[in-house]
């Protein structure tokens, strides 16, 4: 259990942060999965227009730090190639 006072700040200030970045992830994974919904779907459009929505998204998760700029980097790179593929 945490005794110092910065401790125990850091302990409250590490929930909050917590909450919040899964609250990123989650609307990263929200863009990401409709991207794919589309792709199964078949419709070409719908699926570039959610993936051009879907980058800046990943783009804001690398800059806020809760992804890695490599693994944004391969996601948009696989989900592009799959549009293409349509």
């Amino acid at each position: 259990m945490a005794n110092t006072p910065q401790a125990k700040k850091r302990i409250r200030r590490n929930e909050r942060r917590a909450e919040i970045n899964g609250n990123r992830m989650s609307r990263i994974r929200t863009f990401v999965k409709k991207v794919e919904a589309a792709l199964e779907g078949g419709d070409k459009t719908a699926a570039a227009e959610a993936l051009k929505a879907a980058q800046p998204e990943l783009a804001r998760g690398v800059a806020r730090g809760v992804l890695h700029k490599n693994t944004a980097a391969r996601k948009m790179s696989r989900l592009t190639k799959r549009v293409a593929a349509l």
